[in-house]
């Protein structure tokens, strides 16, 4: 019965009509077939619907969060009814929240004929400019996107850079310095304008900026990362490796700037984060649309950082947030397509490659994810990140001997000063040990976990339960159980062990209180269920007994106990012979505790 016991600001809108159609496309539903290269839909496919049925078809596609079957449904149903307007929008928009700016821009300009004051398309015709280099195209385009203290920052900082780009970065500076809002502003003005004067050749100026900026909050990455660099050049390497290193004190091992530790105490001076006008922008989209994925704005920063990712197609950073708010969203499929995109030669691609393994999985591609894996730690054996990523797959996988052996790894490769946090590595390890029958060894590392987390309410309870479940140490495994609940006393896996630990033992009337509200807080689990099915039915009451069996056969139990529900559907429970007799024939044999 352990087999599974342990594996289981909102932001205002552009304008409010037009995202409305974007809420619901997020990202690509999964594949409609075994090849995950299928294209859906095919142009057959398109041409086969009506009108109205490519609409039906886009819209059941924003549903799902399909942004790639949306668009194209969206612009199947346009082609046949090319004067609608609230087509022409949702392509649109299903166009953008799908990456194909290209396709977004030629939508964005017909609905310009018709809607000048159109916010999002302003801002898309502006970006597009600004990338053409069309810089007083783009800034009159962009400052028409104006609407609210988000958008008002963005369109300020793009216009301020298509500024630099015409060649006026004093004017860039003014026009960021006139804008007033939020206590928040001043870091993304600070820092932009640094990024600019800096490019502009007023390195005095610059450094002014970035300083104030990394005053203003020393453990944002991009500002750390543009004064420490400013420093590298202008005054020296002690001054860029103490930004570097006060970082990595807040943020351990982040591969950005462990990469700029060793430029800087190599000496080099390093270059600005940004080289133009182009890919300033596409820091600015990025910086909005990453803090506002943080802060629950998932449909706005998806327009961020698509477009930031048109204006700089390798931006690693907006490419892992990107893949990020995919996860969030849980669409696996599409953050996987991110991931893969992410530069070989970037120091965050190992970083991409775990998280690619771990949607790897999630897509049931198990067998690719562990192949990357096995590569990244064969690369670097102590790398702790990807090894537990593997571990978790494998126990996940119920490749136990597998997890057991990864594990062991982890914890060798620990530094010694971290043993406190190796916890749930060996909680972890115990459990692929109990799993593949090596009892004695999971008990000794349950009691290592509980040695280095006293109280750990998870472990507690494998522990105590695993004890009472093999009729040994039954006073001490009942306690621990309820050490746990105490804890998590809305934890329905844990409370079911409670309910159970009282079957086993014999109190059948306890063990139906505790497992009633097991189902409470878990009702769809069916070990729970079967619990439950086994004390109604030692109480006598029987037909509740085969109700909860059957509930229990149709929530996809294990394969294992699939055949022992159907029996007792069928045939009810023997006469009582084990729990609490049997538990004390093993005390008395020596074997309890």
């Amino acid at each position: 019965m352990l087999s599974n016991r342990f594996t289981r600001l909102t932001i205002a809108a552009l304008t409010s009509a037009t995202l409305a159609g974007a809420a619901p496309a997020l990202a690509q539903t999964p594949d409609h077939s075994a090849d995950s290269s299928a294209q859906f839909p095919t142009k057959h496919d398109l041409k086969s619907l009506t009108t109205a049925g490519s609409y039906l078809a886009a819209r059941h596609a924003s549903v799902e969060r399909d942004a790639t079957s949306a668009a194209a449904f969206y612009r199947s149903a346009l082609r046949t009814d090319p004067k609608n307007n609230e087509l022409l929008d949702r392509a649109f928009i299903s166009s953008l929240a799908d990456g194909d700016i290209d396709e977004a821009v030629k939508l964005a300009d017909r609905i310009l004929t018709q809607d000048k004051s159109n916010r999002v398309a302003r801002l898309v015709v502006g970006v597009r400019d600004l990338k053409q280099k069309k810089y007083a195209t783009a800034q009159i385009n962009i400052n028409q996107s104006i609407r609210g203290p988000i958008t008002d920052l963005v369109a300020t900082l793009l216009s301020g850079w298509a500024s630099f780009g015409a060649g006026d970065s004093k004017a860039a500076v003014a026009n960021i310095d006139k804008l007033t809002g939020p206590e928040w502003y001043p870091i993304f003005k600070d820092l932009h304008s640094g990024m600019i004067l800096d490019l502009a050749g007023r390195e005095k100026e610059a450094g002014v900026r970035l300083e104030r900026a990394y005053k203003l909050d020393d453990s944002m990455l991009r500002v750390a990362e543009s004064y420490g660099r400013w420093l590298s050049r202008n005054k020296d390497a002690q001054a860029a490796t103490a930004v570097y290193e006060a970082f990595d004190k807040k943020l351990p091992r982040h591969p950005l700037v462990q990469e700029g530790l060793r430029e800087t105490k190599a000496g080099k001076k390093l270059p600005p984060l940004v080289d133009s006008a182009q890919a300033g922008a596409a820091e600015a989209l990025y910086g909005i649309g990453a803090t506002l994925t943080r802060r629950g704005g998932e449909d706005l920063a998806l327009v961020y950082l698509q477009l930031a990712l048109y204006l700089q197609p390798t931006h690693p950073m907006a490419l892992l947030s990107l893949a990020d708010l995919y996860e969030s969203v849980k669409k696996p499929q599409m953050a996987i397509k991110i991931y893969e995109r992410v530069p070989a030669n970037s120091p965050l691609k190992r970083n991409a490659e775990i998280q690619l393994a771990t949607n790897l999985d999630a897509a049931d591609r198990s067998d690719d994810a562990i192949k990357i894996l096995k590569r990244v730690t064969a690369e670097d054996s102590k790398d702790i990140e990807a090894i537990m990523a593997l571990g978790n797959i494998e126990r996940g996988r119920k490749k136990f001997a597998d997890c057991s052996e990864t594990y062991t790894k982890g914890i060798e490769a620990m530094p010694a000063v971290a043993e406190k946090n190796t916890w749930v590595t060996y909680y972890y390890r115990g459990i692929c040990e109990e799993r593949s029958k090596q009892w004695s060894k999971a008990e000794a590392d349950m009691r290592k976990a509980l040695e280095l987390q006293p109280e750990q309410p998870h472990v507690l309870n494998y522990l105590g339960y695993s004890w009472i479940d093999q009729g040994i140490n039954l006073d001490e495994g009942m306690k621990m159980i309820k050490r746990a609940v105490d804890q998590r006393p809305d934890d329905g896996y844990i409370v079911d062990s409670l309910g159970w630990a009282y079957y086993r033992i014999g109190n059948f009337e306890e063990a139906v209180k505790h497992l009633e509200r097991a189902i409470d807080l878990k009702p769809e689990d069916p070990t729970i269920n079967d619990h439950l099915g086994d004390a109604y039915w030692r109480v006598g009451r029987t037909l509740e007994a085969k109700f909860q069996w059957a509930h229990a056969r149709d929530l996809k139990p294990e394969p294992e106990e699939l055949p022992k529900i159907e029996a007792k559907i069928e045939n009810g429970l023997p006469d009582d012979t084990s729990s609490a007799a049997s538990a004390e024939k093993r005390k008395e044999d020596g074997k309890g505790g």
